[in-house]
């Protein structure tokens, strides 16, 4: 039996967030042992929108060795403990995505089937008190978990906001410390060899040819290489997630930020919020079906509560992704990959998955299709799963308001989703693959938001007596509430442990 030689070098095409994560996390984990080179163009501005992010982008830090404090203090960052959703399932109505759970374990069904009875009995009205993560934003406090289970604070878990740029910069320096190359230069040219069709070399604008023996896209929209040169194929998912246009814009910090991220639904789209600690990140997702460019970026200039401290950035894409995540010796990660709209804050997380998940089925030269074929069958998993969660705040709404909204609440969603609304209007009851990104309270947290509501609680919830159950959850309320009113606020606990050594732009 030949064994095949290993990888000795990895050329990524593309800077920004999803190519600096990439070769910051590759070079930590081999340790030198493979040549890496990352060209970027400095003419090529990237994206950079992914500024909100979701509680696993801590274990990326931390398998980076990253100190946090440093990370938060390099790139502007604030906490974020969940989003706030206004105007999404009705005008006037908002209601909270929390990260961490809700209440404390009572029995055999999840704390919030025990809720569902107590609220349908007509005996208590807001889901959103027993959750710790929940209640510190309503109060804008904010501290660190700690492991206790007695305490409130064990129940903290959180995110950040930052700036997607200075992320990138803070990691491409890592990267080099680490080894990597920066090759400045535009690609202009992809050699496949014969005759398998593999990438063999690329070259640039200035005439460089560069081969390597394993090829990383992170090249953006344009998708270089995994569909220039390979020609790989795009599932288009317009017609689950109509928006195809985003507009944004910084603007001036006017208040102490807020530990969530804020979407809005408009006429067209939703507007986002994201609060820094120099600044707030504002931008408006929207479809051009029922809006222009002009008026998205009118609406958006309209809605800001600081002045504006740059040009309108609009950007067009198409949602979806790559049929095949990994072609060949080409894997494509971040916009090359696909793009799913910013809603729940997954941009940055899909990368961090296709790297955790490349760093366990790390190839040799052989690039054995089996292994391939796993990969790309998880990520398209992944995405779906993604997908569906987005989509159900576009489908599950009472507006009529609007021809956008008219529409997304009558579309035919995907099957994986309509059968977890099923599930859920039946008895309450979410399914979750053990794998999925997002937990059992996030889908409650949404489902009920938007006004999917259950038929009755799960039936298991009855062997509690009334008395017992509303006394128990008055109790798990109280205990909550006076331990996030002993927090201290964001702003106290970031000026107090991690603030950047100035707030400029």
């Amino acid at each position: 039996m030949s064994i095949a030689p290993p990888i000795q070098s990895i050329v990524i095409v593309g800077g920004g967030t999803a190519g600096w994560m990439t070769a910051a996390a590759i070079s930590h984990v081999l340790q030198g042992k493979v040549k890496i080179t990352l060209v970027e163009s400095d003419a090529i501005a990237t994206v950079g929108v992914g500024e909100a992010t979701i509680p696993p982008i801590i274990l990326f830090n931390k398998l980076l060795g990253v100190d946090e404090v440093a990370f938060i203090k390099a790139t502007q960052a604030t906490f974020k403990l969940g989003i706030e959703f206004r105007n999404w399932t009705r005008q006037g109505h908002s209601y909270f995505h929390p990260f961490g759970q809700y209440g404390t374990r009572m029995g055999a069904a999840g704390f919030y089937q025990y809720w569902l009875r107590l609220n349908a009995a007509g005996l208590d009205d807001d889901l959103g008190d027993y959750s710790p993560c929940t209640m510190a934003a309503r109060l804008g406090r904010f501290a660190m978990p700690e492991p206790d289970p007695r305490s409130v604070r064990s129940q903290m878990t959180y995110a950040f906001h930052f700036d997607a740029s200075l992320y990138a910069k803070f990691l491409r320096g890592r990267a080099e410390a680490s080894g990597v190359v920066r090759r400045e230069g535009k690609v202009v040219d992809v050699n496949l060899r014969e005759p398998d069709g593999f990438i063999e070399s690329i070259r640039l604008d200035d005439g460089e040819v560069l081969g390597a023996d394993f090829f990383i896209d992170c090249s953006g929209f344009r998708g270089l290489l995994i569909e220039g040169a390979l020609k790989t194929g795009y599932e288009d998912w317009t017609h689950w997630l109509p928006a195809n246009r985003a507009v944004a814009v910084p603007s001036t910090r006017v208040a102490d930020p807020h530990p969530y991220t804020r979407a809005t639904a408009l006429e067209a789209g939703w507007q986002w919020g994201i609060p820094l600690q120099h600044r707030t990140g504002n931008g408006y997702v929207y479809s051009s079906e029922f809006i222009s460019d002009d008026d998205a970026g009118t609406r958006l200039l309209g809605n800001l509560d600081g002045k504006p401290m740059a040009d309108l950035n609009f950007l067009r894409f198409t949602t979806g992704r790559r049929k095949k995540t990994w072609n060949k010796n080409c894997l494509s990660l971040g916009l090359a990959s696909g793009f799913i709209e910013p809603l729940e804050s997954t941009s940055i997380h899909l990368i961090q998955a296709g790297i955790t998940k490349l760093l366990l089925t790390f190839p040799d030269t052989a690039f054995a299709q089996p292994d391939i074929d796993n990969y790309n069958k998880l990520m398209q998993k992944e995405f779906e799963r993604v997908r569906d969660f987005v989509c159900l705040h576009y489908h599950a709404t009472e507006r009529t308001d609007q021809p956008l909204w008219r529409m997304t609440g009558a579309m035919t969603v995907p099957d994986s989703l309509k059968e977890k609304m099923d599930l859920f209007r039946s008895r309450g009851r979410v399914y979750r693959y053990e794998d999925e990104l997002f937990q059992e309270a996030s889908w409650v947290a949404v489902l009920l938001g938007q006004g999917v509501i259950p038929q009755r609680a799960d039936p298991i919830t009855d062997i509690v007596p009334m008395d017992e159950l509303q006394a128990r959850l008055k109790h798990i309320k109280a205990m909550i509430r006076d331990g996030v009113e002993r927090m201290p606020t964001h702003d106290q606990f970031i000026r107090a442990n991690c603030q950047a050594p100035a707030w400029d732009s």
